[in-house]
C-alpha cells in the first residue's frame, strides 16, 4: 500500500516539471458556505487537472526497456492528457484508448499532446477494458489512472502542498472517481497532520466508492451520464478502497444539478473555470452536505477541461434556476399591433426579450388568435415577480414554461 515515504519521493521526482497551483482564499465562498475557504487550483495545471502529477510519476519509474516499447493509457481524457503531454516530452511512444463519448475539448488535447487516440467503448471502463487487452499484446506499459501505487502516489503530492502552503486547515474536500486521489491525498495529510478531515465527494449518478464501501471491496455501479465525466468511474480501485476505508473520514453525493450550479458559482464568483468533476467538491459545501460551519477548509478545483457547448448550457440552465431567464407562453389576438401592447408591458419593468416564438396552429389557440412564446432575462427571482405582477394586471393571458 502506498506510503507517506512513497508520496514524498513522489514530490521530489515530479517537483521540477509540475505546477504548485495556488490555494486561494475565497471570500464570496465563505460567505455562502459559513466556512473559510480556500481553493486548491488544479485546473491550472499544463493540462487542466491534477491527473498529470501521477502519470508523471509513472513515467518517471519506468526503466529504459519499458520506455522503448512505449505506454498505453486508458482515460475519460485528463489521465489521457496528462500521460500524453508527460510521455511525449520524453519521447515514449503513447497510445490512448477513450470511449466514444469524450468530450471534444479532451480528445483534441490527448491529440495535440502527440497520442494516438482510440475511440472505444460507452464508457471509460469498456475502453479501460480494451486498452488493458492491447498493453498485454503489445508488452506496453499500462498506466492505470488510479489504481496504480506510483500514480497514487503522484496524486498524494496534493495533500504535502496543501498541508505546506496553510497549515491552518481543518478540512480538505476532495472529489472521487476511482480514489487514487483522495487515496494518495488522504495518506499525505493524516500520515502528516491527523488532525485535517478528508471529505469525499461522488457524483450520485456513479457512486462507486460509496458501494465499495458498503461491501468492503470494489463493486461494479451501473453506468450513468453526468457532468462529472472525470470522476465517472462504475468500479473503484483494489489498492484504493483500503485507503480511503483508512485515511478518510466522510463520503457524500452531489447531484447533477447541484454539480452544474457549482461551476457557474466558480465561473461567475471567482471567474474560474472547472469542469464537472473539478466542481464537485464545491457543490457539496454549496449543499451544505458535510455539515461543517466555522471551518478553515480547502476545495480542490481538481480540472479546467469544460467543453464550451455544455458550458453554454450550464449558464442557461443556471439562469432559469436563478430567475434570471423567463419563458412565457401568452394568448395574443392576431391583427396587428397586438405584439406592440404586449413588448410595451415589458419595457415597463425593464426586462430584455431575447427570443420569441410565434404559433398560430398549436397550443389550443382560436381562429383569431396566436400563442407567443417569449423569452426574458431579468435580473433574478424578485424581476421575475414584477414582471409576472405587470403582465397579470395587463389583458394578456399567459403561462410561465418551466
Amino acid at each position: 500500500m502506498v506510503t507517506l515515504q512513497a508520496i514524498e519521493a513522489a514530490a521530489a521526482r515530479i517537483g521540477p516539471s509540475i505546477y504548485e497551483s495556488p490555494l486561494v482564499h475565497s471570500r464570496t465562498l465563505s460567505r455562502l458556505t459559513g466556512n473559510t475557504i480556500f481553493l486548491k487550483l488544479e485546473n491550472l495545471q499544463m493540462t487542466g487537472s491534477f491527473k498529470e502529477r501521477g502519470a508523471l510519476n509513472r513515467i518517471l519509474t519506468m526503466t529504459e526497456e519499458e520506455r522503448r516499447r512505449g505506454v498505453i493509457a486508458a482515460s475519460a481524457g485528463n489521465h489521457a492528457q496528462g500521460v500524453a503531454y508527460h510521455a511525449t516530452q520524453r519521447g515514449i511512444p503513447v497510445q490512448i484508448w477513450m470511449p466514444r463519448s469524450t468530450p471534444l475539448v479532451k480528445l483534441s488535447a490527448t491529440r495535440n499532446h502527440g497520442a494516438d487516440v482510440v475511440l472505444y467503448g460507452d464508457n471509460y471502463d469498456e475502453a479501460c477494458r480494451a486498452a488493458m487487452d492491447r498493453s498485454r499484446e503489445r508488452q506496453a506499459t499500462f498506466i492505470h489512472p488510479f489504481d496504480d501505487d506510483e500514480v497514487i502516489a503522484g496524486q498524494g503530492t496534493l495533500g504535502l502542498e496543501l498541508l505546506r502552503q496553510n497549515p491552518t486547515l481543518d478540512v480538505i474536500v476532495v472529489p472521487v472517481g476511482g480514489g487514487g486521489l483522495i487515496g494518495g491525498l488522504g495518506c499525505a495529510v493524516k500520515e502528516g497532520a491527523s488532525a485535517v478531515e478528508v471529505v469525499g465527494v461522488q457524483t450520485a449518478r456513479l457512486p462507486s466508492m460509496s458501494a465499495a464501501l458498503g461491501h468492503g471491496t470494489p463493486v461494479e455501479v451501473s453506468a450513468g451520464p453526468t457532468l462529472a465525466d472525470g470522476i465517472a468511474v462504475r468500479t473503484a480501485g483494489v489498492r484504493t478502497v483500503p485507503l480511503v476505508q483508512q485515511y478518510v473520514d466522510q463520503l457524500v453525493t452531489v447531484e447533477e444539478d447541484e454539480i452544474a450550479a457549482a461551476i457557474l458559482t466558480l465561473l461567475e464568483g471567482e471567474k474560474t473555470v472547472a469542469e464537472g468533476a473539478g466542481a464537485v467538491a464545491l457543490a457539496a459545501l454549496l449543499q451544505a452536505k458535510t455539515g461543517h460551519q466555522g471551518k478553515n477548509i480547502a476545495v480542490l478545483v481538481s480540472g479546467g477541461n469544460l467543453d464550451v457547448n455544455l458550458l453554454a448550457r450550464i449558464i442557461e440552465r443556471g439562469m432559469v434556476r436563478d430567475g434570471r431567464r423567463l419563458r412565457l407562453r401568452v394568448r395574443l389576438p392576431d391583427y396587428p399591433g397586438s405584439l406592440e401592447g404586449l413588448t410595451s408591458v415589458i419595457a415597463k419593468v425593464s426586462a430584455n426579450i431575447v427570443e420569441t416564438s410565434y404559433n398560430r396552429a398549436h397550443y389550443g389557440v382560436g381562429l383569431n388568435e396566436a400563442a407567443l412564446d417569449v423569452t426574458m432575462e431579468t435580473r433574478g427571482r424578485e424581476h421575475a415577480s414584477e414582471v409576472l405582477s405587470a403582465l397579470s394586471g395587463s389583458r394578456y393571458e399567459f403561462s410561465v414554461i418551466e
